[in-house]
């Protein structure tokens, strides 16, 4: 298979290129050139538009023109000799030192993120949930924080534990307006310290019926020690009656709860 050969310049097929011929002679103003020095050839059209191709190569940067240098050198750029003026050191003043600190703003970037992160960060707010309004995905949205950051908080490994909780803590890393939408319990905050009562007499007296702690609870109008003595008492006086205790059944009713703190013994 025969190669057809193209110019080396603008890549056209050589038999597909038409001659720029002379308005004048008719004939065309340039011929192909083929290089010697790289066996390559060069369009008369390349030729004709860039007359240096006549003489010169462009991938072997040879000139075929006479040179003083030996062949396949080229000569060096020109330049003008330095002046004395720049052959002079720049002038230059002492600064003047100063104790002072720059300023923030002079600071890299680099700098700058390591100030930011040497800042303390805001401290974690403290939300009071309202169960029937309050999720994670609510509380995402209005503090503006990642939902992975509020359980990881929170220790939550499920999002419907989120209901057995009474508060939720806002990480102070991503929230730092500082401030709880809901700062107070949602009950009140006599409500909220009457629950908390309750929860503590009955973990103490290790009772887990709350009507029970209500009762106690609410004949010593609240007052945790009064109706802890007075479960005592009746727990002691069971022990030391436990006829009695058999012949009215087992356990206790609310009717029996109390009664020497009653005064119906």
């Amino acid at each position: 298979m025969i190669m057809e050969e193209a110019c080396c310049t603008c890549a056209l097929l050589l038999r597909n290129i038409q001659p720029i011929y002379s308005e004048k002679s008719e004939k065309p103003i340039a011929y192909d050139r083929k290089l010697a020095c790289c066996n390559r050839t060069i369009c008369g059209n390349c030729i004709a538009k860039n007359e240096s191709f006549a003489t010169y190569c462009p991938f072997c940067q040879m000139s075929t023109m006479p040179s003083s240098l030996a062949q396949g050198l080229r000569e060096p750029p020109s330049y003008t000799p330095p002046t004395a003026s720049s052959l002079k050191p720049p002038a230059y003043t002492d600064a003047p030192l100063s104790n002072a600190l720059p300023p923030y703003s002079s600071l890299p970037p680099q700098a700058q993120i390591l100030a930011e992160k040497l800042e303390p960060l805001a401290q974690d707010v403290l939300h009071f949930l309202d169960h029937e309004t309050d999720t994670l995905t609510s509380l995402s949205f209005r503090y503006d924080v990642p939902m992975a950051a509020l359980r990881r908080k929170n220790n939550l490994s499920a999002d419907y534990l989120l209901g057995a909780r009474r508060t939720a803590l806002i990480p102070g890393e991503f929230y730092r307006g500082g401030v709880s939408l809901s700062p107070r319990p949602v009950e009140g905050e006599e409500e909220e310290r009457r629950k908390a009562t309750v929860r503590r007499w009955m973990v103490a007296c290790k009772v887990s019926d709350y009507d029970i702690a209500l009762l106690y609870l609410e004949q010593a109008d609240y007052g945790f020690d009064a109706a802890l003595e007075a479960y005592r008492d009746d727990s002691r006086w069971e022990k030391e009656h436990p006829m009695v205790a058999n012949i009215k059944g087992k356990g206790k009713t609310s009717k029996e709860i109390g009664r020497r703190f009653t005064e119906q013994r």
